[in-house]
């Protein structure tokens, strides 16, 4: 350090020597940013390309039409029909999704069309789709969620877990708690 750094006061250890060794010299730190919401304004343009307005549809296909077609189908594009000169903008005409199917699934889908279009507007909360195009041509592969294994429950855990279920009536809503209890318990510590 030269006699001029000195004389100012310049030196790094002069300018830091007030704050603590976890705070950065431009001050506090942020939290960490979820992915998603990092990925998400990348995503969002090739999307809307497509006529999709946000990249939901897609990344939530499977869980939307189940996995008989979230394996076999991709929704491809979304077309909405033009606009007529004078057409009021409270509620837009259906639109047309375009659906890319591998071969031998495109003719059970054929005959489960207002199913899927139900389960699609369902999504959507009002009726932004009114047909379906399904195009024949071969899957855009993604790599398959990888399902950790849980572990077993330990006894008092399986009797805490039937004490907890005992009041509901035994429904597909009991089971479906009985399986969210267990993933829960197998993810916590013994």
């Amino acid at each position: 350090m030269s006699g001029k750094d000195r004389a100012s006061g310049s030196s790094t250890e002069s300018r830091y020597a007030g704050q603590s060794q976890g705070s950065s010299p431009r001050g506090r730190r942020r939290p960490a940013k979820p992915l998603a919401d990092l990925i998400g304004g990348v995503l969002e343009p090739a999307c809307r390309k497509r006529g999709f307005a946000t990249a939901d549809l897609i990344s939530l296909w499977p869980d939307i039409v189940g996995d008989r077609y979230g394996r076999t189908t991709q929704p491809e594009a979304l077309h909405w029909p033009r606009r007529r000169d004078g057409a009021s903008d409270a509620v837009p005409e259906p639109a047309t999704l375009v659906i890319r199917c591998d071969g031998p699934s495109a003719l059970f889908l054929q005959h489960e069309l207002p199913q899927m279009i139900q389960r699609i507007n369902m999504f959507f909360g009002w009726a932004a789709v009114g047909r379906i195009k399904i195009v024949q041509r071969p899957l855009k592969r993604q790599p398959e969620r990888a399902i950790p294994k849980q572990r077993a429950l330990s006894d008092l855990e399986e009797a805490e877990l039937k004490r907890q279920l005992e009041d509901v009536p035994d429904t597909p809503l009991r089971a479906a708690l009985d399986k969210l209890g267990r993933s829960i318990k197998a993810r916590r510590a013994k």
